[in-house]
């Protein structure tokens, strides 16, 4: 398979379907992901081979705080116009003049900081505000080329302190960026050696070559901006991606293909309203369920009754579909421990719609202070553990093994807590010693899009479309204690394999705002 698009014409466009969108006019050379992941999947493999992503534009989408909040962030405190200074360039210049005060005010407002503090500060900006604005087609192809054993490469032309966070999500291991002097761990005020600017980005990916053995004419380069273009002409495999417009005019005559990556939205007026039509769904569901089921006096019947219509009705509400691959896996074996990858809080509801009744599930102690789930969680009669306590966690675990041997499946996120992109963290090992003791099996349930659908941190929830995928029962019986550790490596590798390559899947990202 070719990785260039061939036979354009100048000015000619082609219609292409984008979901929820309808049709829209796409220049000729643009590719999809599902192409562009083809082509990696097919092209040269291993560590020779680089993938080299832009930062800004590229793998994160470029904003800026509103002006109110920036001015707010530095007359606040010392720190807060380090958080300003830290979020405000995330964009990435698009001249030399602008990426010129970047620098000016870098070094005035870094200088005489240590750099710790940086540091820190750089990890804490991400998690509050720059995971949400990771492209998640990004995402997908750094799962592909690490897939096919190519040494990642993340470049900027800012700093580590911005840059090396979203690295580590991603998890590329190698970062290339401006550097700043630090002298006795505090910043001097001065850049060290050359910027990381048109040229230089060029110049240090060619260093970076030599020193690790990449071969660039088999390798990739993804960039959006003019001053990326001497970044993509050092690769055997240019991308533009979200390309100005130099960059579609030099993609156009060198016939590079084209990747457009859509921003995650902030929300808007009928993402609220959703929102709360979903939370009246909620309430109104299980408080129906619960009535539906009280001439019964059972308090399993009415809490089974709770979940399914107070999950049914939120998703009503919020116009979010689940689509499900493997559902005859949900219902059969019973009891059993299912095992998700936890991203959002609403795959609390995903869950309920995808398993029905009949379990239970395991949680930290934190969510009983949410005013909504916390009561709802009790009342199904859910574990909560305090992960700070790990003696008092393993002591509250030991009652569940009798729940599954009297008939009651147990649901658990193994990571332990919610990850900020799709990144499957690692896994603990409580759902499996549970799953050996009461003799059940362990059901991998993968959810791809609740992320998207709610982020992290938000309690907004957006219009589109969860995919579930239930895989087939592990049998855990006949696992060696000894190997623990790598069986469930491997149950984990389910998981990154499954939402690399989704069953049944084109390629195609979903998305919030997508049906």
């Amino acid at each position: 398979m070719t990785h260039r698009v061939r036979g354009r014409a100048a000015g000619r466009t082609n219609p292409t379907l984008r979901p929820g969108v309808g049709v829209t006019q796409r220049p000729i050379g643009a590719q999809d992901l599902a192409t562009a992941l083809e082509a990696v999947r097919t092209g040269p493999q291993g560590p020779q081979v680089a993938a080299i992503f832009d930062f800004g534009g590229t793998v994160v989408h470029g904003f800026n705080p509103p002006p109110l909040a920036r001015r707010l962030l530095r007359r606040g405190s010392a720190r807060g116009a380090l958080t300003a200074s830290l979020l405000g360039s995330i964009r990435g210049a698009r001249s030399e003049g602008e990426y010129e005060r970047f620098l000016q005010s870098a070094m005035y407002d870094w200088a005489g900081v240590p750099e710790a503090d940086l540091i820190d500060l750089g990890r804490q900006v991400f998690a509050r505000n720059v995971y949400g604005h990771i492209y998640p087609e990004a995402w997908r192809l750094v799962r592909e080329h690490e897939a096919a054993g190519h040494t990642l490469v993340l470049i900027s032309s800012i700093s580590r302190y911005q840059v090396e966070p979203v690295a580590a999500e991603l998890g590329i291991p190698h970062v290339l960026s401006t550097a700043m002097a630090v002298q006795d761990g505090v910043l001097t005020g001065h850049v060290e050696g050359k910027t990381l600017w048109r040229n230089g980005k060029a110049d240090a990916v060619r260093r970076f070559a030599i020193a690790h053995d990449i071969d660039l004419t088999r390798s990739w380069a993804y960039a959006d901006s003019a001053a990326d273009l001497p970044l993509l002409q050092t690769a055997g495999h240019p991308v533009a991606v979200n390309p100005d417009p130099r960059v579609v005019l030099e993609a156009a005559e060198r016939e590079w293909p084209v990747l457009h990556f859509r921003p995650r939205q902030a929300p808007r007026a009928t993402d609220y309203a959703r929102t709360l039509a979903g939370f009246t769904g909620l309430l109104g569901g299980a408080l129906f369920g619960v009535a539906a089921k009280a001439h019964t006096k059972q308090r399993r019947q009415m809490a089974d009754s709770m979940m399914t219509h107070a999950a049914d009705s939120t998703l009503r509400g919020t116009q979010v579909k689940v689509r499900v691959t493997g559902a005859e896996h949900a219902r059969a074996p019973r009891p059993a421990v299912f095992i998700f990858n936890h991203q959002s809080q609403f795959d609390i509801v995903v869950l309920a719609e995808v398993l029905g009744a009949g379990f239970t599930g395991i949680a930290k102690r934190e969510i009983t202070k949410n005013p909504v789930f916390g009561p709802l969680m009790r009342f199904v009669e859910v574990t909560f553990i305090d992960r700070a306590d790990t003696k008092a966690a393993k002591a509250a675990l030991e009652p569940v093994v009798d729940t599954l041997r009297g008939g009651l499946s147990v649901v658990i996120a193994p990571e332990g807590t919610r990850s900020l992109t799709p990144r499957v963290g690692a896994f603990k090992k409580g759902a499996f010693h549970i799953a050996i003791q009461a003799g059940v099996p362990i059901i991998p349930v993968v959810i791809r899009n609740a992320g998207e659908i709610a982020w992290r941190n938000s309690a907004i929830v957006r219009k589109g479309v969860v995919d579930v995928a239930v895989l087939p029962p592990i049998d855990v019986s006949g696992w060696d204690p000894a190997r623990l550790d790598a069986e469930v490596e491997q149950v984990r590798q389910l998981f990154v394999d499954t939402l690399l390559h989704w069953p049944g899947d084109t390629g195609k990202t979903p998305s919030a705002g997508s049906s």
